[in-house]
């Protein structure tokens, strides 16, 4: 069945001269690597196809991988193909302008929360957006052109939603794809550095999480990093939500959260979900989110309903942990 819906939605690249890629808000490494890396698998086997990312939020650990598009007028979009990449649901999509193209697909690996679109192909089993984009590049390989910059992006979208092929969804398709993508050339090294490396100053922040970082008596670790704490680092919204990535290797909690205050006038907390083994999404569901089994986001707005999520969060972890063995 799914080389009929890809075999449908290569057809309809096929169709449009025009084409408009679209991803979610507080864009991460899949969905840039995926959209930019569409971009160049459709720009290169057809040059003469105008693709566009328009996006007016890049976030800053990201702007290695180069800028957006220039806003284009309402008309170009009524004559293009629009393709939405890594994004469960329509209020999530950041430009908001797919509405205007007269034939819309969606590509995701998220749990589906919304159908939406004229055609979808969505396999929430998959690690990455990218390693999607990838297997349909390899699909019809006889057909498609992917250059090393094409696969730079989406390289960069596996290697980051898949934390370096720790999390759970990694296959042996997933390191196939990511094979194939070494083979066309990716520069490793030079991609390590960009993303890896740390300034000086956000090591500091990083001691201070352990310092301040709590556990709950079940075993959920979480950290809140509050106006203060951000201004005290000096953080932007991204860098403090990247906090999350240090609270994944303490032996005994199976859950862990970030809460960041974005200080917006709705007093808005983002929250950060991740887990091992037990599933957190219908967690973060309840509070304004979704995502991924163990990988999710939500939005509380006030202490109170941080403590809530928390109280939750805490007693899954107790039931999951009453009712099974081996999870370390």
């Amino acid at each position: 069945m799914n080389f009929e819906v890809k075999q449908k939605i290569l057809n309809k690249i096929k169709e449009y001269d025009t084409i408009f890629l679209f991803r979610h808000v507080r864009n991460d490494g899949d969905c840039v690597g995926a959209t930019k890396g569409m971009k160049a698998l459709i720009t290169a086997t057809w040059p003469d196809k105008q693709v566009y990312i328009i996006d007016a939020e890049t976030a800053k650990y990201l702007e290695f991988m180069g800028p957006e598009d220039a806003e284009m007028p309402d008309e170009a979009y009524a004559q293009a193909l629009g393709i939405v990449l890594d994004t469960a649901s329509q209020a999530r999509i950041s430009n908001k302008k797919y509405t205007l193209c007269p034939y819309l697909i969606k590509i995701d690996h998220h749990i589906p929360l919304e159908p939406y679109g004229d055609l979808q192909w969505v396999e929430e089993e998959r690690s990455s957006c990218c390693e999607m984009v990838v297997d349909f590049y390899q699909t019809f390989r006889d057909q498609l052109v992917l250059n090393s910059e094409g696969a730079t992006h989406l390289y960069t979208g596996m290697v980051t939603d898949s934390g370096r092929f720790k999390y759970d969804g990694v296959t042996g398709e997933t390191l196939r794809c990511a094979a194939a993508l070494l083979d066309v050339g990716v520069d490793t090294q030079t991609l390590y550095a960009r993303l890896y490396l740390e300034a000086f100053e956000y090591l500091k922040f990083k001691a201070a999480i352990y310092e301040r970082m709590q556990i709950t008596p079940n075993g959920v670790a979480y950290i809140f990093v509050d106006k203060a704490m951000q201004a005290e680092f000096n953080l932007n919204l991204e860098q403090s939500s990247a906090v999350i990535g240090n609270l994944d290797a303490i032996r005994g909690c199976i859950s862990w959260i970030a809460f960041i205050e974005t200080g917006d006038e709705q007093n808005a907390i983002r929250v950060r979900l991740r887990s091992r083994f037990v599933h957190i999404n219908g967690i973060a569901e309840k509070y304004h989110g979704g995502g991924h089994a163990c990988a999710s986001g939500a939005t509380v707005y006030s202490l109170d309903e941080m403590d809530a999520l928390l109280r939750d969060t805490d007693a899954l972890v107790k039931e999951y942990k009453e009712t099974h063995e081996g999870w370390l």
